[in-house]
Order: structure tokens, then C-alpha cells, then sequence
């Protein structure tokens, strides 16, 4: 019996190193999503090894931006007409469930026009983060935007993943308690 214990305290322990491994990315570092010229964006993104698993995190203020998930071609000529979503909480986390490439403009005008874009490149080759199980790579094209979208198929499965981790962890935690 005490062996079964020790077997799931470490399954335990093991699960929960395996959440810690992906990584938030706060776009724009400490200075956050913000209209101002001297932020580089492209450059900060440069940077960084963007992985699945990992998380984009955008803080700004809410009365002056959004966060707008756009097309390649919307990118380009910062056009926020048909986004694939807005976000205008002030704080948004986005997880990066599929490799590609995920481009994000503020919709306020003007802004994305002074470099308030961001192109988030996360490369088919890259070994995902442990967090998530690796997902089928997305069509040729655009990839679907990472959590909520238009598209909820990638959203579903990270749930259901969060989902299924967490009824491992509460099995683990009863039967440390049971013994």
C-alpha cells in the first residue's frame, strides 16, 4: 500500500512540473501593448522561440487599444475590418495551441499604422511545450487563432486536455489520502 502511495504522490509531482513548462510571453515586455513608436514589436518577436503550449499575454490599457487576431493581408496593410477576434480586456491571455502564424494588430486607428502589430511565428519543426498533447498541424494558409475563435475545434481540444489533466491530478490527490 505504501508503495502505491508513493507512486501516485509522484505522478503527482510529475503532472505538475509538466504545466509549469510552457511559457507566457507578455508582448512588449514590461512597457505591454501600447501605440508608442519607439516599441519595436517585430523586433521583440524576433527574439523569442514561440512554442504550442506557450501562452501570448497582451496588457494594455483598454480605453486606448484592443488586441484584433487579423489575416496576413490585414497585418500588412493594418486593415481591422475582419478581424478574427477582438479582445479588449486590458489583459489578455491567448495559449498557442497550433504552429503558425498569428497576427495581431490594434484596431484603434492609427495605432497599428505606428507599429502596434505583431506577427507571432510559432515554427511546425519547434517540439511543443509538454503542457498539451501536440495538435495536428493546421491547413496551408493562416492557422487558427489560439484559444476562443470563429473556429472553436482548437479551443475544445485544449480544454479538453486541461480537462483531463485535472481529473488526473484530483484521482492522485484522493488516492494520497485514501492510504
Amino acid at each position: 500500500m505504501a508503495l502505491v502511495k508513493n507512486v501516485m504522490v509522484l505522478f503527482f509531482f510529475l503532472a505538475l512540473i509538466e504545466v509549469s513548462f510552457g511559457v507566457v510571453y507578455e508582448v512588449g515586455d514590461s512597457r505591454g501593448w501600447t501605440n508608442d513608436s519607439s516599441i519595436d514589436y517585430k523586433s521583440w518577436a524576433s527574439t523569442k522561440e514561440f512554442r504550442v503550449g506557450d501562452t501570448i499575454r497582451f496588457v494594455y490599457n483598454p480605453i486606448e487599444n484592443n488586441v484584433m487576431l487579423v489575416t496576413y493581408e490585414n497585418f500588412k496593410s493594418c486593415n481591422s475590418t475582419d478581424p478574427k477576434f477582438v479582445r479588449i480586456s486590458g489583459n489578455d491571455s491567448l495559449p498557442i495551441t497550433k504552429p503558425g502564424h498569428y497576427y495581431y494588430i490594434c484596431g484603434v486607428p492609427g495605432h497599428c499604422e505606428v507599429g502596434q502589430k505583431v506577427d507571432i511565428r510559432v515554427p511546425k519543426t519547434s517540439s511543443p511545450n509538454p503542457s498539451l498533447s501536440p495538435s495536428p498541424s493546421p491547413t496551408e494558409g493562416h492557422a487558427p487563432a489560439p484559444g476562443p475563435s470563429k473556429s472553436s475545434a482548437s479551443s475544445n481540444q485544449y480544454f479538453k486536455h486541461l480537462l483531463a489533466f485535472q481529473l488526473f491530478i484530483a484521482a492522485g490527490v484522493l488516492a494520497c489520502f485514501a492510504f
